[in-house]
């Protein structure tokens, strides 16, 4: 394994001082270590894996030096474009080291939104003409391949590291934020499952959120036809919504989503409150953290997520800090028409015996369809 400090000093001896990206949890460890110790205005952590680069982009600009940008595999999807059109040799020749956490690897078990990805990682970098390697697990091997990637980011071409799952030795995050609100994120993903209509449907984003309501439908003996768990795409969750409550306009249709999750494509607000009918509802679980990949922070606590929907166009608006706000407006939010808005103050954190669900992606499809009367 690789401790977090040791590659920090070697990336520091290769003159790398910025960092940004979104985390992974594959990552998590080697994350956490840079959040302790890099000043906030060199390590930023980006609504989205392209914007990460646009800002890395913006720094060898700015200085003449190359930055780290860090992400999940599946984050690549969404670092393409600048990748191809902004950083590329064919165009401004922005060099970038990228780190990315190999969730999917061909072999090794994983969750099934990982493994498409796992299969065109190292084809993806190819096609992209990055040069890349599988990241070492020891510190000789790391330093050797640090002088590579000295060389070839002199020569303005971008690298990658392409991490596995487990290489990072573990390290605890020290800097902790502050409690975004008093209730578990559990407790009112439940509480507010137990309230809606029977014909109601749910989506959920990817994460901890479709695992506990999984869970809460699972405890209750229900089945789990009302939900349709995003379990990748993350921070598209509220179109797939929006997408469903047109279709099907009788029906109440609930996104739960999280505050990384509609922070990473935020301007999805503009088109929700602009087209959504009036049987949507977008609620936001708000801890100020990316808890299912470490528990690094978002801005979700520094921004008004309530006031931003609102310019966004969704007709009713507003925020529960804690469980008796929740119980007071909660009976208005489900009568008032949509677009409405809740944001959910909750802590960060879960459960350390928090499940997975059991069902495959194409059964769980299935049964919400079938609820929804929709026949493939």
């Amino acid at each position: 394994m690789i401790n977090a400090c040791d590659f920090y000093r070697l990336l520091k001896e290769a003159g790398i001082d910025f960092y940004t990206g979104v985390p992974d949890s594959t990552l998590k460890d080697f994350c956490a270590y840079v959040t302790d110790t890099v000043p906030p205005d060199r390590h930023i952590i980006t609504a989205n894996e392209g914007g990460a680069v646009a800002l890395a982009s913006g720094h060898y600009l700015g200085t003449g030096k190359a930055a780290m940008v860090y992400m999940q595999n599946s984050g690549l999807g969404n670092a393409v474009n600048p990748l191809v059109s902004l950083a590329d040799p064919d165009v401004y020749t922005l060099p970038l080291l990228l780190l990315v956490g190999f969730r999917g690897e061909p072999g090794v078990k994983d969750e099934p939104q990982h493994k498409k990805m796992g299969k065109i990682t190292i084809p993806m970098l190819e096609t992209l003409d990055i040069q890349y390697d599988i990241m070492p697990n020891s510190y000789e091997g790391l330093q050797i391949g640090m002088k590579k990637v000295k060389k070839i980011l002199k020569k303005g071409r971008s690298f990658a590291f392409v991490v596995r799952i487990g290489t990072f030795a573990p390290y605890e995050l020290k800097r902790r934020s502050n409690p975004a609100g008093t209730m578990t994120r559990e407790e009112a993903v439940s509480f507010i499952a137990g309230k809606l209509h029977d014909e109601a449907v749910i989506v959920s984003t990817t994460g901890k959120i479709s695992r506990e309501l999984y869970e809460y439908r699972e405890e209750c003996g229900f089945g789990h036809e009302r939900d349709f768990l995003t379990v990748g795409s993350m921070g598209h969750v509220s179109h797939i919504a929006v997408g469903i409550a047109l279709a099907q306009r009788q029906r109440q249709v609930y996104c739960f989503d999280g505050d990384g999750s509609v922070i990473m494509h935020l301007g999805s607000l503009g088109i929700n409150g602009t087209c959504a009918p009036s049987n949507f509802r977008h609620i936001v679980f708000n801890n100020a953290a990316h808890d299912s990949v470490g528990g690094q922070p978002t801005c979700g606590t520094d921004i008004d997520l309530v006031e931003i929907a609102r310019g966004c166009g969704y007709r009713y608006c507003v925020k529960a800090d804690c469980r008796d706000d929740l119980e007071s407006i909660f009976p208005d939010f489900i009568k008032i028409g949509g677009p409405a808005f809740l944001e959910v103050r909750v802590k960060k954190g879960a459960r350390k015996d928090l499940g997975r669900p059991h069902h495959h992606p194409q059964d769980l499809k299935r049964m919400f369809m079938q609820r929804l009367g929709v026949r493939e």
